[in-house]
């Protein structure tokens, strides 16, 4: 058999993005390929893995005329329909590298999950959070699991939900901040969770809630600063009762990072927003 050629590699403009970060390495990077047509999925995924990030993008032509531009998110772990924080440092780095938005102050993204709203105000970007997948109780089984790999009795977990938009996320919420940063989960038994933390701050504190995020089956034992799981926990807790209608977050606080995530319900929509910083920019031979 004839061996066949190497696909041709070229040179694809390339950025780093510190997404939820009002100081620069503080927050949760992203890579992001800002030219990625062209590649296979067999090449993003080996990037994706090469950089070792939560997540790494690619900016490829969308398929909807409604669409500023199209995204593929990948983690080590494989490819996922959406993510938080790399739809804004994606949007970010497309409005650096002198993308121009259909509509003045808005982008829509494409991504697998479908359309995703985007609103830029001053230095901070905003996304809409998406419909979840799947919403209700976890079951006893799945709690039970939960409980086990955190390392704490079933009675700490006051409430919980399914709270998937793309990732497949559930959540617990424990009965303050303290708890969910005291957390030391057991390794052995997160293998098959993505799961989210949540517990409230001291009344009159600078931050509602301190969520922490765990994602072994997409190859992140523990994600620094989370926009799709505090999506869907904001649409939970607004939606109960539990949380104010505009709220921030911290996330990252274990891990030595200091993420600062914004929440805010208009209507029936919730936006999650907060800063983004290039760290790196340059080219990528790909």
């Amino acid at each position: 058999m004839t061996p066949q050629p190497a696909p041709e590699r070229r040179m694809r403009s390339f950025a780093q993005v510190d997404v939820f970060a009002e100081t620069p390495y503080l927050g949760n990077p992203v890579a992001v390929v800002l030219n990625g047509d062209g590649l296979s999925d067999e090449d993003m995924a080996r990037l994706a893995t090469w950089t070792n990030l939560s997540e790494t993008t690619f900016v490829v032509p969308p398929e909807s005329g409604e669409a500023d531009y199209a995204l593929r998110i990948f983690t080590p772990g494989g490819e996922i329909p959406f993510a938080g924080h790399p739809t804004l440092g994606s949007a970010h780095a497309w409005l650096e590298a002198g993308g121009v938005p259909k509509s003045p102050g808005k982008l829509t993204q494409e991504c697998r999950l479908g359309l995703v709203d985007v609103r830029r105000s001053g230095t901070s970007l905003s996304f809409r959070a998406p419909d979840p997948r799947q919403v209700g109780p976890l079951d006893p089984s799945h709690l039970d699991r939960i409980a086990r790999g955190l390392r704490i009795s079933r009675e700490q977990i006051t409430a919980h939900q399914w709270v998937d938009n793309g990732p497949g996320w559930a959540a617990v919420q424990l009965s303050s901040a303290e708890e969910v940063l005291a957390l030391r989960p057991d390794a052995r038994h997160m293998n098959d969770l993505m799961l989210g933390v949540v517990g409230a701050y001291p009344e009159g504190s600078q931050l509602c809630f301190e969520v922490r995020a765990f994602g072994a089956p997409a190859g992140v034992r523990e994600d620094p600063v989370t926009g799709s799981l505090n999506a869907s926990i904001a649409q939970w807790l607004i939606g109960n009762g539990t949380a104010p209608r505009s709220y921030k977050v911290g996330q990252g606080t274990r891990l030595g990072r200091q993420g600062v995530l914004t929440v805010e319900a208009h209507g029936e929509e919730v936006w999650i927003g907060g800063n983004s910083i290039t760290c790196l920019r340059g080219t990528i031979h790909l």
